[in-house]
Formats: structure tokens, sequence, C-alpha cells
């Protein structure tokens, strides 16, 4: 009985967040371009082929304008730029999301543990959190990626390791306000634990502000995996968009006025990164109404 009256709160609550959700235009437009776009990415193979990204077998000659056969031109290899555009789909967003998980993980587990138990533990954690906090993300991110070897696992967790601070800080400020509510202290008194509190108390009150910000560090890492890949950290191996800004260099593409070469990847970052914010700022407004976001 018990535990159909929790599924049903549960449900009630999903609904009530995605009609809140739904009321937000502009996240809901961002929230359809994803899917549409994560859609085109699962599709590829189907779509492209898996042989797209052969240079042997490249379909036309080097850096053709757009044309019927190829809508967004050919590469220096003369490879199809749209196959390529909607095979670096999988991992640009996959760098994304991963990265970001690892980021949003790591400052939550940091900001839950510093804002619970307080005192020269929580002071060592902020102080570490701070000297993160200063250094420059993408410095520390490039650091990492080229003393690693180079993959796309070394760059999710380059920019992982890096980026998560901001979370840490706010967790840590949204646990210490959980916190001083009385339900903590009955709970406490009770007989309730360290870890009791901090997974059935503290988690579940910070995870609104969890979701939103992972939504909101998937754009930003989205756009550190290809600045990484534009300037050749990023794996040689597999096709992203960043990398296809970095052949699109390599190959002169900016000097001799081949735009086909560089917009459109440029174009699919922008609007998977302003995607991705549109969808954060809606939640962040459909889980605290009190923030006042624009629709």
């Amino acid at each position: 009985m018990t535990s159909a009256l929790v599924w049903t709160r549960r449900r009630d609550s999903v609904a009530r967040f995605w009609r809140s959700y739904r009321r937000h235009r502009a996240g809901f437009l961002g929230l359809g371009a994803l899917a549409l776009i994560a859609l085109i990415a699962l599709a590829a193979p189907l779509l492209v082929g898996s042989d797209v990204q052969s240079v042997t077998n490249a379909p036309g000659t080097a850096l053709e304008s757009p044309s019927r056969e190829f809508p967004l031109g050919t590469d220096q290899f003369g490879r199809s730029l749209l196959g390529l555009l909607v095979w670096g789909a999988r991992i640009s967003l996959t760098v994304g999301l991963l990265a970001a998980a690892l980021s949003v993980a790591i400052g939550t587990l940091v900001g839950i543990v510093a804002g619970h138990y307080g005192g020269w533990f929580s002071t060592v954690l902020m102080r570490i959190t701070d000297w993160f906090l200063v250094m420059p993300t993408l410095v520390l991110a490039i650091a990492l990626a080229t003393v690693m070897s180079r993959s796309v696992w070394t760059v999710i967790l380059a920019i992982g390791v890096t980026s998560w601070p901001t979370t840490a800080r706010l967790v840590r400020a949204q646990t210490i306000a959980v916190e001083s509510r009385p339900y903590i202290e009955r709970a406490r008194a009770l007989g309730g634990g360290h870890r009791h509190i901090m997974s059935r108390h503290v988690l579940p009150n910070v995870m609104p502000l969890v979701l939103a910000q992972t939504t909101l560090g998937i754009s930003t890492a989205i756009l550190t995996e290809a600045t990484l890949a534009f300037l050749g950290l990023g794996d040689p191996a597999v096709v992203s968009w960043g990398g296809m800004l970095q052949d699109a260099r390599e190959a002169g593409a900016v000097s001799s006025g081949h735009w086909w070469y560089l917009a459109p990847p440029g174009i699919a970052i922008a609007v998977v990164a302003l995607a991705f914010t549109l969808c954060g700022r809606a939640i962040e407004a459909a889980l605290n109404p009190k923030l006042g976001v624009a629709r």
C-alpha cells in the first residue's frame, strides 16, 4: 500500500513537471530539436552507412561545392560532408552527455558531503573546489588531454574532472539549506545515520538542481569537446563536429573560401548548445517557478 502511494505521488509529480515544462515554448522547441538530432544520430548507420568515414572509398572529389549529389559539399578527401555531419553527431552527443554526467556526479558528491559534514572537512573540500574553480577549465582539459592518450574516453575524462566545481558549490549551498529543515532534525533524533540522511533526504531535494545543472552542462561539454578536437587533441580515428572544423582548418578552408566545409559543423554545434540551454532554463523554471525564467 505504501509503495503504491509513493509511485502515485511520483507519477503526479512528473505530470505536474511536464505540464509546467510544456508552457515554456522555447524549452519545448529545444526539446523537439534535441529529439530530432538524437534520432538522426541513432539512425546514422541506416541513413548514411558506416563507410562514410572511409578515405579510400570517398565517392566524390576534394572540396566539391554543394550540389544535388552532395547537398553540403565534400571535404578534402572527397567524403560527403552531410554524411560526416550526421555521423559526427553520435560522437559529439555521446561526449557531451557522458562528460556532463561525470562532472555533475563528482560535483554532487562533493557538494552533498561538504554541506552535510561541515567543519574542517568541508573547508578542505571547498578549498580544493575553489582551486579548480579559479583555474580555466579549458586549460586544465587541454593539459589532461595532452598527457593522456588521444581517445574519446580521454576527452570525456578531461572535461568531466575539470568542470565539476560550479555544481559542487551549488549543491553544497542547497544541502546546507535542506539540512536546516525540521524533518532532518527528526530523522537524526530517530537514529538516522549520515548515509540515510544524505541518500534519503538530502539527495532527493537537490536532484532538481542537479537535473537542471546537467542539462546546462551538456552544452558546455559539447563546446569543450569541439574546442579540444579543433586544437587537435581529440581522437583522429573518429568523426566529430569539432574534428570536422579541425580538418577544415588544416585544408585551408578559411583562406580559400570553402565556406561549406566550415559552416555545417559550426552551425550544428551552435544549434545543439542552444537547444540544451533552452531545455535547461525551462527545467529550472518548471522545478522552481520563483526563478521567473522567461518563456
